[in-house]
């Protein structure tokens, strides 16, 4: 049955690979029996898998996001204990478990994901209510929808949001898909202002540019514009983050970082070091982080195992920003 699996210390030791004089991450982080207990737990920061790619699919992409939430989860729980990030600042919770639809086609598909909506909201809904921080792992980008939604109904107001992407995700409201994510949360009230850093020109079709132009509360930084100025990207990135708000979510697709393998890997884009500097550097306290499509298997059979890694650095560099 579709719906959240807690981990206990037990489960999470077995990922973690114990070496003598030695403290791994593993061996800090926190679990919990009952939801109730987030409330109560020390921890800041709250991690949780979404290991899916029906959404991406109902989009027409490529399947394989699924893959990544396993081994990320093992690479980090074996990273070093130190006082940068000692592991007692993140409960780990667990994973969304889902099955796939009983029938095949997008219709299909998109019914899932409306139903994946209503398995993950009123969790981060119940996180972000306890007074933590949600790190979500993917999945498809069609998660953000349920976490903004999620986020805005715990602070009981709507939120803004930044997504690092080379997508805007706009596509129309309409069956729910990885595009539309932020089109749902637009239109049912949950997110306000909308920046988008590092849109590509080249896949974001005219439609989804008309939706932009008309929207005063969604604001664009295209990646190619980004390429002919002489200023750093950091000054854009400042520009956009002080236009949201007190209560802003920051999503991170994967696909904005060249040849990191996802369903629409480019090879121009972001360097991992300038997505760590940004996250690294923030001066902004978010709402949630919320990591999506990266893979380390596709179903066209290209593999990853850099994945796992390249997430663990982003999850342990926006802790470190955040404490």
């Amino acid at each position: 049955m579709d719906g959240l699996k807690l981990y206990n210390a037990a489960a999470i030791l077995a990922l973690t690979n114990l070496r003598e004089g030695e403290v791994k991450l593993g061996q800090k982080v926190q679990t919990v029996a009952t939801l109730d207990e987030i409330a109560s737990s020390s921890a800041q920061f709250v991690l949780v898998g979404i290991p899916e790619d029906i959404g991406v699919r109902a989009n027409y992409g490529i399947g394989g996001a699924a893959s990544t939430w396993e081994p990320t989860l093992k690479a980090l729980l074996n990273i070093q204990s130190t006082p940068f990030f000692n592991g007692e600042e993140l409960l780990v919770l667990g994973h969304f478990a889902i099955t796939e639809p009983s029938e095949e086609g997008i219709p299909h598909l998109q019914q899932k994901v409306a139903e994946i909506d209503d398995l993950v909201y009123p969790i981060i809904q119940k996180i972000v209510a306890a007074g933590k921080t949600p790190i979500v792992i993917g999945g498809g980008h069609n998660n953000a929808y349920p976490i903004i939604k999620g986020a805005s109904l715990g602070f009981k107001v709507p939120i803004d949001v930044i997504n690092i992407d080379a997508h805007a995700d706009l596509r129309p409201a309409s069956g729910r898909h990885s595009g539309n994510g932020f089109s749902y949360a637009i239109k049912d009230g949950f997110l306000t202002r909308y920046g988008i850093f590092g849109l590509h020109q080249n896949y974001n079709n005219n439609a989804i540019l008309e939706t932009i132009a008309a929207n005063q509360h969604i604001y664009p930084v295209f990646f190619d514009d980004l390429l002919k100025s002489d200023q750093p990207i950091f000054s854009a990135w400042n520009n956009l983050v002080k236009k949201t708000g007190t209560t802003t979510g920051l999503e991170l697709d994967m696909d904005c970082i060249e040849n990191v393998l996802s369903s629409a890997v480019t090879p121009s884009g972001f360097s991992l070091n300038e997505i760590r500097k940004l996250i690294l550097t923030s001066a902004k306290k978010y709402a949630y982080l919320h990591i999506c499509e990266g893979a380390v298997a596709l179903i066209d059979g290209r593999q990853s195992k850099a994945i796992p890694k390249t997430l663990t650095y982003l999850i342990s560099d926006f802790i470190k920003s955040q404490k």
